[in-house]
């Protein structure tokens, strides 16, 4: 074999850089791509994309794809993604499952901030089990009682209610950890806008489908109480 230089891209334009890490990060299977893996597998020098673009991170932002690694993540961003991590197996996450889809931050992530993976997940568990107290309460629109909760749940409360839901649907029983595609929200059972708070006894777990279905029914019936009404209204008054 003939011995040559590597060759040098200096001049290869921005997109093809760019999709070429989409190329190797779409062979790979991953939503992100590590240097050592580019160098394996790149076209380009993977020293060569990081001073085009400034950064890894930024290279990889600009390709559509998740920074392998960050820096300075603030505790709630990383307890939100144990929450989704949580929610998406329908268990407490192994060490293990964090280096695989159902994390966008890996294990090492978590042992350099809390120790160790236990200490992360009794830091996870103490957030939860913080109060919630201390959020002020919101106005209610104009006309309506004065709420005593924000029409929003915060990370804590939306935990708790898909883990008291068994993180599946109460409604129709789907769950990612069986169905990749099912989505849950945390859905009130009497409006906010109505008489409704964001309480725990309050919350439900729904699938996207079942809630969008509960929010035509309710637009429906609203509809049908509007008809009955304006009919009320034309009847002559005796």
């Amino acid at each position: 074999m003939k011995f040559t230089l590597e060759q040098q891209h200096r001049d290869v334009p921005d997109d093809a850089l760019l999709a070429d890490l989409k190329r190797v990060a779409g062979d790979s299977g991953l939503g992100s791509l590590t240097w050592a893996l580019y160098k394996r597998a790149g076209e380009y020098g993977a020293e060569t994309i990081r001073k085009r673009f400034g950064s890894w991170n930024a290279a990889l932002l600009r390709a559509g794809l998740h920074p392998s690694k960050r820096w300075r993540i603030p505790d709630e961003e990383l307890f939100r993604n144990l929450e989704q991590a949580w929610i998406r197996l329908g268990r407490q996450p192994r060490r293990a499952d964090m280096d695989h889809s159902s994390s966008s931050i890996s294990k090492s992530v978590y042992e350099q901030r809390f120790g160790t993976w236990r200490e992360a997940l009794e830091a996870f568990v103490a957030f939860i089990n913080e109060s919630d107290n201390g959020e002020v309460p919101v106005v209610a629109p104009t006309g309506a009682r004065r709420k005593m909760t924000p029409r929003e749940p915060s990370l804590r409360l939306k935990f708790k209610v898909m883990r008291r839901d068994s993180f599946r649907c109460v409604h129709c029983g789907r769950s990612p950890a069986k169905d990749s595609s099912v989505e849950l929200h945390v859905d009130h059972k009497v409006p906010w806008s109505g008489d409704g708070e964001t309480t725990l006894e309050n919350l439900q777990t729904l699938c996207s489908d079942c809630n969008h279905g509960k929010s035509n029914l309710q637009e429906s019936e609203a509809n049908q109480a509007s008809e009955v009404t304006a009919r009320k209204l034309a009847e002559p008054q005796g």
